[in-house]
Parts: structure tokens; sequence; C-alpha cells
């Protein structure tokens, strides 16, 4: 159907093509080697973003550097917004660091999802909550974190960017339940943007139910006030 998103791979991955284009483009970082493909076509759906589900290697830093590739690549379609869940976006918001340092053009903002922002793995959300979701597996998350990290410090500002100086990064929404084992690294890093001035929208919601189905709609809205105004002819 003509009204339907569009399909398609991509240089990078599978691209989300919108039926009426809005000149947005949504980098979208999983974090996972299947993209979330159904979350895409509903921000292409309901903003008319260009989705590039862009896939990248899961260790540091070549991840951070295929997300460096794919938004240089994304510049040439539009204006960009970096989205990333869990160690995506851990991806994400160490890519605003780097391009903040590199003094490079940023994206227009950033959604993190459940996000994963500290890989020491210290935060004490990690065992109060991990009983809340019966599939989280600590020692499994600890091993895919030390398999990421490789030879690098956890506490590397780049690698864990809840250590980074956020000063200069653009809007960034942050969205996580009560339940969630990383709640102390969304809130954490929340207060930290705050105080260096960044615009955070942090939405808590109860639990992981409630985040898988309200995150569509609050993405989607900051998605939509970050939509460039089309120019008059």
């Amino acid at each position: 159907m003509a009204s339907e998103p569009r399909l398609e791979e991509g240089p990078l991955g599978p691209v989300i093509h919108p039926p009426a284009p809005s000149g947005l483009v949504v980098l979208h970082l999983s974090g996972r080697e299947e993209p979330a493909l159904e979350t895409a076509a509903l921000w292409s759906a309901h903003t008319g973003a260009t989705v590039v589900c862009a896939r990248h290697r899961l260790t540091y830093p070549q991840a951070l550097q295929d997300a460096q590739a794919a938004y240089e690549y994304c510049r040439t379609l539009g204006t960009v917004i970096v989205a990333g869940e869990r160690i995506g976006a851990s991806i994400t918001s160490s890519l605003l660091v780097r391009l903040r340092d590199l003094g490079a053009p940023m994206p227009r903002g950033a959604i993190l999802s459940s996000a994963i922002l500290d890989l020491t793995l210290d935060a004490p959300s990690i065992a109060f909550n991990a009983g809340a979701d019966p599939a989280f597996d600590a020692p499994a998350l600890r091993a895919t974190a030390a398999s990421y990290a490789s030879t690098t410090s956890p506490s590397d500002p780049l690698l864990s960017p809840l250590f980074a100086n956020l000063h200069g990064l653009p809007p960034i929404q942050l969205l996580v339940s009560g339940t969630d084992p990383f709640i102390d690294d969304s809130l954490a890093f929340a207060t930290r943007a705050a105080r260096s001035a960044v615009p955070i929208e942090l939405r808590v919601l109860p639990d992981s139910a409630h985040l898988r189905t309200r995150t569509p709609q609050a993405t989607t809205t900051f998605l939509t006030a970050l939509t460039p105004t089309p120019t008059s002819p």
C-alpha cells in the first residue's frame, strides 16, 4: 500500500522509507544483531522519518566507528536523530560525545531506551531489579559487557558515557521502567546531563510492559517536536 512505509536493504542495513518524507532521518542502533524493524516502521509511519537500522560490530571501539560512519551516511539523507536501546543506547550517547569532541555537526537529538551507560555494571539496580525480568541473566550480561569492552577499561568515558563530560550535547529523551535493571544508569545520566544544561526528557514507566506499549507514542512525540519545519518556496 502506498500509505505504508517501505522496507529495503540499504548499504548499512535495513532502511524504512516513509510514504510522506518529512526530511527527518533516524539512525537506529538497536544493540542487537536483528534490528527492531517494528519500532522503526512506527517511527516512519507517524513522523515521516526515514529510519536507517544500521548494523554495527559488537566490540569497542569498532561499534563506535561503525556508528560514526552510519551517522555520516545519514547526514546525506536529511536531518538526523540518533536512537538506541540497551548497549545501542551506550553507543548512541558515546557517538554524541565523540562528535562534540571532534567539533563535528551534531544530530538534532537522541533517544536512549533502557540504556546501559555504565559498563562497570556497578549500579545497585542491576541486582535489585534482576528478579523483575525472568529473561535477565546477570552473568551473561557481564560476559557480554566484557566481550564488548575487550581491552578497554569499563570506566572509559567513550565506553561508559555516564562518566563523560556531557556539556554541549543535543536534546536527549531517556526511556526506562522502574523495574529495569539499568534504571540507575538513566537516572544518573539524566542528572549529570541536566547539570550540564543538556535538554533532557526523562520518562520512567512502571514496568517493562508499560515501556513496550508506551515507547512508540513517547518517541513519536519527541521525534515530531524535532522534525524540521518545511521552508516556503
